[in-house]
């Protein structure tokens, strides 16, 4: 059967949003680099496979509760189209959360106590959430949720990554709260709004740094520590603000998804920034070499 066909590998890849996994790892190495030393160990690949797979079943069992939706406004998509029976999408959401859950226990106690809550948030968002004004809360406690699996996996505790879960879970409620206009056009407010958001954190992620990572006991020279933080905060700037800005000027279908979109890559650079916030460089660079990545793969696939 070829790729083009029911089932085929190219319409999993466009039900699963393939490139935006690449937003994934960075959540759990930004958690892990809020604990004492912030290296990822074995127990955090753990967690970061639980984190993919939870993610996977969040996307699949997205289209499975929105078929009737996307078939008068994106009947393209896999299950409209027919490329995948419904049937299957949500027999892989449920394969896949069972998945993520088994891969946090093997994390440990600490990883699968925050994957339980994160993996009832996704279907709960999925099933019914998202169509209310929680929604986008809905989804940003889903990615805090994320960065603290992996500070509990690191150090069995959260309380050191909420500060950084509040950055990323801020700007994941502003991507969602733009999503929520994608197909019929956006509203200029929201988009100035999540621009708004977007330089507010690009700033926030310089403050009380430095105290983090005394704190931590990381061998980081003031020299080496600064460029790099701000770097990673001016990428992510640079990814998200311009989109927005062209959709809050003119709140288009096109322009609205081409923001939703960036908004979503941007969340990269973010967690690169977080990683390095708390001390963390190596961790910072390995999650912003996914960034070229996915940008690659989001010619080929939308992550929307």
């Amino acid at each position: 059967m070829t790729g083009e066909g029911r089932g085929g590998v190219s319409a999993w890849a466009e039900l699963l949003r393939l490139p935006a996994l690449f937003t994934v790892p960075g959540d759990v190495l930004a958690g892990a680099a809020t604990a004492p030393g912030g290296r990822p160990g074995p127990r955090t690949l753990w967690a970061i496979s639980s984190s993919l797979c939870l993610y996977e079943a969040g996307m699949a069992l997205n289209d499975w509760a929105d078929r009737a939706e996307d078939a008068a406004e994106r009947p393209h998509r896999p299950l409209p189209s027919g490329r995948i029976r419904p049937t299957a999408a949500l027999t892989a959401a449920c394969a896949l959360t069972a998945t993520g859950l088994a891969l946090a226990a093997r994390a440990g106690r600490p990883a699968l106590a925050v994957a339980a809550p994160l993996a009832a948030t996704v279907w709960a968002y999925d099933l019914g959430l998202k169509r209310t004004p929680a929604g986008p809360a809905a989804m940003a406690t889903a990615r805090a949720l994320d960065l603290l699996l992996g500070a509990a996996t690191a150090s069995g505790g959260i309380r050191p990554a909420l500060s950084s879960a509040a950055l990323l879970g801020t700007h994941t409620l502003a991507v969602t709260t733009v999503s929520r206009h994608e197909t019929q056009g956006g509203a200029p407010l929201t988009a100035l709004t999540a621009l708004a958001a977007t330089g507010a954190l690009a700033l926030g992620l310089g403050r009380g740094s430095r105290a983090q990572v005394l704190a931590a006991g990381q061998q980081l020279s003031a020299a080496g520590y600064g460029p790099l933080r701000a770097a990673l905060a001016l990428a992510y700037a640079a990814t998200a603000a311009r989109p927005y800005l062209h959709a809050a000027l003119n709140p288009s279908p096109p322009l609205t998804q081409k923001a939703v979109g960036d908004g979503i890559r941007a969340t990269i650079p973010l967690q690169a920034a977080l990683s390095a916030r708390a001390g963390a460089p190596v961790s910072a660079l390995i999650t912003a070499a996914l960034a070229p990545l996915a940008a690659r793969f989001a010619k080929k696939v939308s992550v929307t």
